[in-house]
C-alpha cells in the first residue's frame, strides 16, 4: 500500500532528524514534571485511580501537542523544499500521501505514549490499579492523538507556511480541549449542547481517562479523523489545478 510506503519514509525522517527527539524529550520532561507536582507530590492522600486520572489527563494533553508540533510540516514542509512535486507526479494518489502523513504521525504519537508507560506503573509502587483502565487510558489519549495529528495535516495541506499550519491548528486544539467546554457553560440551549458536543476533551475523553470505553466517543473521534483526513486530501487535489 502507497500509503504505508510513505509512512515509512516519514517515520524515517522523524528519526532521523533531531527536531522530533526534542520535541518529544522536551514534552516528556514537562508531562514527568507536572505528574510528579500536580498527581504524585499532591498535598492530600489520592487514590490509586485518582492519581492514575490524573496522568492521562495530562499525557492526553502533551500527546496532542506531540502531535500539532510534529505535524504542521508534514505538507507544509514538503512544498518548502520543492518535494511536493515529485508526490503529485508520482503513482501516488492524494489521499496515500494524506494517510501516509497521518500514520507517521500517529506512530509517533505511539512512541511518545509508550515512553510514558512507566509513570502509571509507579503507582503500582504504593497502591494498584487496573490494567484495563491503563489500556482503556491509553487508547483514549491515541484516539485524542489521532485526531489533532488529522487537525495537523489538514492545516499543512491548507497552509504552506509550517508557522502559520502550527498556530492555526494549535488554535483549533486548545478551542476543542478547553474553550468549547467553558463556551458551553455560558451560551444558552440549545446551541449549548452542540458547543459542548465538540469539547473533545471534557465530552469525549473523560470517560476513557476513567477506564471507561462509551461508544460515542469512539465514533466522534473516529468521525472527525475522518472528515479532517477528507479534507486535507480535497486541498492537495485542488493544489493539482493551480
Amino acid at each position: 500500500m502507497n500509503a504505508l510506503v510513505i509512512a515509512r519514509r516519514d517515520l524515517a525522517s522523524y528519526l532521523q532528524g533531531y527536531s522530533a527527539y526534542i520535541i518529544i524529550a522536551a514534552l516528556l520532561l514537562g508531562n514527568g514534571v507536572f505528574f510528579h507536582v500536580f498527581a504524585l507530590g499532591a498535598d492530600k492522600a489520592n487514590y490509586s485511580h485518582e492519581i492514575l486520572e490524573a496522568f492521562f489527563e495530562l499525557c492526553w494533553g502533551f500527546s496532542v501537542a506531540t502531535a500539532i508540533l510534529l505535524t504542521m510540516r508534514s505538507l507544509a514542509d514538503e512544498h518548502a523544499h520543492g518535494t511536493d512535486v515529485l508526490l503529485r507526479t508520482s503513482v501516488v494518489t492524494d489521499g496515500d500521501v494524506v494517510l501516509g502523513k497521518w500514520l507517521a504521525a500517529l506512530g509517533m504519537v505511539g512512541l511518545y505514549a509508550a515512553l510514558t508507560l512507566h509513570m502509571p506503573l509507579l503507582i503500582f509502587v504504593n497502591g494498584k490499579v487496573s490494567l484495563a483502565h491503563i489500556f482503556t487510558g491509553y487508547t483514549g489519549v491515541l484516539l485524542g492523538g489521532g485526531v489533532a495529528a488529522s487537525l495537523g495535516v489538514f492545516f499543512s495541506a491548507l497552509f504552506r507556511n509550517q508557522l502559520a499550519a502550527g498556530i492555526v491548528g494549535g488554535l483549533v486544539a486548545i478551542y476543542m480541549a478547553i474553550i468549547s467546554w467553558m463556551l458551553a457553560e455560558s451560551v444558552e440551549p440549545p446551541f449549548n449542547d452542540v458547543i459542548a458536543y465538540t469539547a473533545i476533551f471534557n465530552e469525549h475523553f473523560v470517560p476513557f481517562q476513567e477506564g471507561r470505553v462509551t461508544f460515542s466517543g469512539l465514533v466522534y473521534q473516529l468521525s472527525v479523523t475522518g472528515v479532517l483526513l477528507l479534507l486535507s486530501t480535497y486541498v492537495l487535489n485542488t493544489r493539482r489545478w493551480e
